[in-house]
């Protein structure tokens, strides 16, 4: 299960040049890319993920439950 306070401290590598690594945590794999290679959107997109992240951990976590119960099925 994916935590949010593990998302918040990859949105902290924002800082060191490293944008969007909450989001390839997070599995939005195309995001994160734009996000790495844009510097999070010029950083406005980075600023308004970090609102945006309980929802992402809620998501993936919800993609991550639904696997399982498909596998185990």
């Amino acid at each position: 299960m994916y935590k949010t306070g593990t998302a918040y401290l990859l949105w902290l590598l924002c800082f060191v040049g490293l944008c969007g690594i909450h989001r390839f945590y997070c599995g939005k794999w195309i995001t994160g890319l734009i996000w790495l290679f844009t510097g999070g959107l010029l950083l406005i997109g980075q600023i308004v993920d970090l609102f945006l992240i309980p929802g992402l951990v809620e998501s993936a976590n919800a993609r991550h439950v639904d696997m399982m119960r498909r596998a185990g099925a």
